[in-house]
């Protein structure tokens, strides 16, 4: 098994990230000796593409080819499940209460373990890591609704933590069950992607429907919106509604026009995803956002979402180029298999250079 070792520099006077402009400074200084990039290959029809051999892939970190690892062999998972318990989603309860026993058949596996937090005005841990199923179960089974607050960004920090713990040789996944929106996170997400991104944790969600969650909240005195469509940052002319936003930003992080934002976010320039916060780290890590409208949405989210962790390849490397700071792109490329539609990835990940 590969290792990945981070090296958090705290001291500000070391940082030399590049291409940041002077007035924009992140808080520390890391450097990535390896990286672990999970692949999901598609045919045309959208189905998983299996038995690709190794030799078989290309990986580019800015352009420049790596030498790259492809572990055939499955790696254990190791499973942070964050749960939104605020009084928005109580009538949601009883459906998300009855997952918790299809977490290992379906994500973790006999060798996985999982963590339950759930997160209202608080974030709790419910459950340490363990591959007891019933404790899982009883777990899920004990969230009750707390207050209005949808602390999202710090559950995912504190998922990234708790997942920061866990040996180098495991798999680490967020699977975030929530509304999309956040109410009353400290963290700011900018920190949280890059929590997420260094610790080569893949992100996944299942969005619960606004119409649904709002329809059954307790009724409350309505408020107007801390910030107006108009805010968005978008090109001159174009509205900014949902739709032109998904439209010119991508809707998965390994379309072209997502790239300038991610750095952008980086740089703690730019943040359109104020209102999703969860949109922003699947894109960010290369993990899948699933919708939940239906009475069994919920359970054919999980099954998907274990389907297309059991169908990656794994790629590790340590960057030829790890010199160079800011936004790592990483490109994926499958010769040989002319089946081959697309291929999935995480779009890249922040690097600040070492000191020279």
């Amino acid at each position: 098994m590969q290792r990945t070792l981070f090296l958090p520099l705290l001291c500000a006077s070391l940082l030399v990230a590049q291409d940041l402009p002077p007035d924009v400074v992140p808080p520390f200084v890391v450097t990535t000796e390896r990286v672990v990039v999970p692949v999901t290959v598609f045919d045309r029809n959208g189905g998983f593409v299996n038995g690709i051999e190794a030799d078989r892939f290309r990986l580019y970190d800015n352009g420049k080819e790596q030498n790259i690892q492809v572990d055939v062999s499955y790696e254990p998972i190791s499973l942070v499940i964050a749960i939104e318990s605020s009084s928005h989603i109580e009538s949601m309860l009883p459906q998300i209460q009855k997952i918790g026993n299809l977490i290992t058949p379906l994500v973790i596996g006999d060798q996985g373990e999982a963590a339950v937090v759930a997160f209202d005005s608080r974030v709790r841990t419910l459950q340490d890591f363990t591959s007891n199923p019933d404790l899982i179960t009883q777990a899920v089974t004990k969230i009750m609704p707390g207050s209005n607050n949808n602390r999202i960004v710090d559950a995912a920090v504190e998922s990234a933590r708790m997942l920061s713990h866990r040996p180098p040789n495991r798999r680490r996944i967020i699977l975030d069950i929530a509304e999309t929106r956040d109410l009353g996170s400290e963290s700011r997400a900018r920190e949280a992607l890059i929590d997420l991104q260094l610790g080569n944790i893949e992100f996944y969600s299942v969005d619960m429907s606004r119409l649904l969650s709002t329809l059954s909240a307790p009724r409350e005195e309505p408020r107007p919106p801390s910030q107006p469509p108009t805010a968005y940052s978008l090109p001159h002319g174009m509205p900014a509604t949902p739709t032109t936003i998904e439209q010119t930003y991508g809707y998965n992080g390994q379309r072209a026009e997502f790239m300038p934002l991610m750095i952008e976010i980086l740089k703690d320039v730019k943040y359109i995803f104020k209102d999703n916060p969860m949109e922003l780290f699947t894109k960010g890590t290369g993990g899948t956002e699933y919708p939940y409208y239906t009475r069994h949405g919920l359970e054919d989210a999980i099954e998907k979402i274990g389907e297309e962790l059991h169908s990656q390849y794994i790629i590790t490397y340590s960057p030829n180029n790890k010199l160079e700071g800011g936004f790592h792109q990483i490109l994926v490329e499958v010769a040989g298999h002319p089946e081959v539609k697309k291929v999935l990835t995480r779009p890249g990940y922040w690097l600040a250079a070492k000191p020279g």
